[in-house]
């Protein structure tokens, strides 16, 4: 009887077609999603939920994904953003007429039994937009600032319909972290932000907002033509933002109202919206140094944390893992943060060096927020943990930036000795 050997995978061959991929920026981005499907079973331990599963599936899915993007040339998507930009909007305008509502937000499209949030996969639409549109025409001017800021206004307007509060704001980070690698004046993108800061410091502390204004108009003085007038528009604007806010302070939902405010003293109210934030801080402080190890967490296994498989996460891993194991995760974000800027740096041109940084300053913003939010020293806003907390839509689109990104990697010049 003849036996016919197996074919032997030639790993060296197989390495060798992936040239100048990032193998770190690869293997810690596995690394996270192998310890996010761990953390979700943990916390779904005694419901017979299969949330973890449906997690490494995806992550699975997503890593080929992100292999075969890898192998393709990024720089064919110059020809094609605009054609990227209309799905990404008519993805979310479908949304708005037939989207499916869950926890106050319209952000789900129901296929068959899967929801998927086309305002997570806007966040890749967007960066190879702006990418494409930097690309052409760097903003060190004005009229190329104000036409990138219209681009992004539109699908940034359909997310807020949702309403989406924390896309909304991952969108601005986008933008502002890609508009600073396209040459914009860093005074500028000040004065973008300006009217959100004064109004909340107009309410909490109003020396601080004068100053804050008067130095609003100090740098309209130094960065924009017609100086007088504009520095007195940007003092001007920054008071009426503050005058403002309590109209739209009254514009938000309960919900929203509570995640912005509650923060600051969760035990106004611990059996309401305070609840969360109080058990998630119990949840990392009992875990000390080393932890109390798996399965041994009684937050987390006694379920005292709601929707702790998503953008509570991080509680869970804080009490199980300790303060050695919370270290590991962010010592693991700054290495990807730091890949990507290295990848940005070496890219052939300035439309792969712009997909790198669009994707930092996506997963930065979202790491800050989120961790911040379970310790309790920023608002919750819904922000998911990249790669850790439960979603699928959100951790296919951050596989599909890491393919994108590792594409940027693979094609940059070779160096020669």
């Amino acid at each position: 009887m003849l036996q016919r050997s197996l074919p032997r995978i030639n790993w060296k061959l197989w390495f060798v077609s992936w040239p100048q991929v990032d193998w770190l920026l690869m293997f810690l981005v596995v690394g996270l999603t192998g310890l996010g499907g761990l953390m979700i079973k943990t916390t779904e331990l005694h419901e017979g939920a299969v949330d973890w599963w449906q997690h490494w599936l995806m992550g699975v899915l997503g890593l080929g994904i992100a292999l075969v993007l890898a192998r393709s040339r990024y720089e064919n998507l110059l020809q094609w953003h605009w054609i990227t930009y209309a799905i990404t909007n008519l993805s979310l305008l479908a949304v708005v007429f037939m989207g499916v509502t869950a926890n106050g937000a319209q952000s789900w499209i129901n296929i068959g039994s899967f929801n998927i949030q086309p305002s997570e996969f806007a966040k890749v639409g967007l960066i190879i937009t702006l990418a494409a549109l930097l690309h052409k025409e760097p903003a060190d001017n004005l009229p190329s600032l104000f036409r990138l800021l219209g681009v992004t206004a539109v699908p940034w307007v359909l997310i807020m319909l949702q309403p989406d509060l924390g896309t909304g704001l991952v969108f601005g980070a986008i933008t502002l972290g890609m508009l600073y690698w396209g040459n914009a004046n860093p005074g500028w993108l000040i004065l973008m932000i300006s009217p959100l800061v004064s109004a909340i410091l107009y309410n909490v502390f109003f020396p601080g907002w004068l100053v804050w204004a008067l130095g609003m108009g100090m740098i309209a003085w130094l960065t924009l033509p017609l100086r007088f007038i504009m520095a007195i528009g940007a003092i001007a604007g920054n008071f009426a933002a503050g005058k403002l806010s309590s109209i739209l302070w009254n514009l938000l939902k309960d919900y929203q109202k509570d995640r912005l405010t509650l923060f600051l003293h969760p035990e106004q109210n611990p059996l309401g919206g305070g609840y969360q934030l109080i058990q998630s801080r119990i949840a990392i402080g009992s875990g000390e140094m080393w932890g109390r190890g798996l399965y041994e967490g009684t937050q987390t296994l006694l379920n005292f944390i709601p929707e702790q498989h998503t953008d509570f996460i991080f509680s869970a891993i804080g009490e199980q893992l300790g303060f050695v194991g919370s270290m590991g995760v962010l010592i693991a974000f700054w290495l990807i943060c730091l890949r990507l800027v290295f990848i940005a740096r070496n890219a052939k041109e300035n439309f792969g060096s712009l997909l790198a940084i669009g994707m930092l300053s996506m997963i930065a913003f979202q790491v800050i927020v989120n961790i911040s939010m379970t310790v309790g020293i920023a608002p919750i806003t819904g922000i998911p943990l990249p790669w850790l907390s439960y979603g699928r839509s959100a951790l296919l689109t951050n596989f599909i930036a890491l393919g994108l990104v590792e594409s940027v990697s693979n094609y940059r010049p070779r160096k020669r000795f």
